[in-house]
């Protein structure tokens, strides 16, 4: 008596938005699911499944029973699988456009090393001759003067993981104006781009500790905006972004 009374409840309430139960929620959201699509999303096969998913079977009818749930778990498959492949389209296309941005951004000759300099002509014609968008890090050093072995080795490091900057280094005896660059001013950093001198610091270890690394150099130019943002650092982000999604 119960079971028909609960029965005939369902029935009363069939069409209307709102069930109560598990079973008129999941009809419901079935039937919302049918109505929300556009007509053209889904083959006439589909919609009917759909439709017959959303009218429940007679629980007498063991075959109608079986196709019933047949048809269920092959269409909430569809569906639920439907949403985890437009999530992976999605990545893939965050994926797509963050590449498309290194590639536009990182446009230009790549270098990756260090370049000796060996006279004062071949630092002329590397600043002026070099392509407008580069940007070009010149070390001026000595052999023997405090701080200059620890810069070299560090912009060697800084080379490789901006390649888009081209550092070089020369000798201050080398540069034919060694008056102008003594052992008071060492080591020297000098930044040009377009031909045109962006900064010069002279005596740039007194900027850091007296034992410095890489880090220092590279957070030392980035604070006057002398330095692009790193390819690797901005992927390796977009990818612990997808991982943790």
């Amino acid at each position: 008596m119960e079971e028909a009374k609960s029965q005939s409840l369902e029935e009363d309430f069939e069409g209307q938005a709102t069930h109560t139960g598990p079973k008129g929620v999941i009809n419901d959201w079935r039937k919302f699911k049918l109505e929300s699509e556009d007509s053209d999303s889904f083959p006439p096969s589909k919609k009917e499944i759909l439709r017959q998913m959303s009218s429940p079977q007679s629980r007498d009818d063991k075959d109608s029973k079986e196709r019933f749930s047949r048809k269920m778990s092959i269409q909430e498959y569809e569906l639920v699988h439907r949403d985890k492949e437009d999530e992976n389209c999605l990545r893939k296309y965050r994926r797509q456009c963050m590449q498309d941005m290194h590639q536009k951004l990182s446009f230009g000759p790549r270098y990756g090393f260090v370049y000796e300099l060996e006279s004062g002509e071949q630092f002329l014609e590397t600043i002026e001759k070099e392509q407008k968008i580069t940007t070009i890090v010149v070390h001026i050093y000595e052999d023997g003067i405090k701080g200059c072995d620890a810069l070299n080795s560090s912009l060697t490091c800084l080379a490789a993981e901006y390649p888009m900057v081209k550092f070089c280094k020369i000798k201050a005896s080398n540069t034919g104006a060694g008056d102008r660059f003594s052992s008071d001013v060492l080591p020297t950093l000098l930044v040009y781009k377009g031909g045109e001198l962006l900064s010069n610091f002279i005596s740039v270890t007194e900027q850091f500790a007296e034992e410095f690394f890489t880090g220092d150099v590279e957070s030392f130019l980035n604070e006057y905006g002398l330095l692009p943002e790193r390819e690797v650092h901005v992927l390796e982000q977009t990818n612990m972004e997808e991982d943790m999604e």
